[in-house]
């Protein structure tokens, strides 16, 4: 089993409110939760009006099918003209071939961390 885990942040030049920036980011997470088998959800910062951050996770049994679903994460937040990618943070984990567990310490999280 892979888990794969993104984080791409984006800037929104044209939003003059917060009301415009969550116009965009909720369209974006629309059509990523519409297109992908991914949970998708805003994290970081959500009061500042020109700046964004969108997490991405998925789970499959390939390391390369976690790569694709994030590929097309990325691509996806880079058409939506409105935005700008400005970073993509992105890690895959996997068991071993043993069948060992994979832990939230195996991930390098903890409860209630940040990353």
């Amino acid at each position: 089993m892979y888990v794969g885990i993104a984080r791409v942040a984006l800037h929104l030049p044209e939003a003059r409110s917060l009301k415009d920036r969550r116009a965009v980011v909720r369209g974006l997470i629309q059509r990523l939760r519409a297109r992908l088998p991914a949970s998708i959800a805003e994290v970081g910062e959500v009061e500042r009006w020109q700046v964004a951050a969108v997490g991405v996770a998925t789970v499959a049994r390939e390391r390369a099918r976690c790569d694709e679903v994030l590929d097309q994460a990325v691509a996806l937040a880079r058409a939506v003209p409105e935005a700008w990618v400005t970073e993509v943070r992105r890690q895959i984990f996997g068991a071993g071939a043993a069948g060992e567990e994979l832990s939230l310490a195996a991930l390098g999280a903890s409860p209630g961390g940040e990353w």
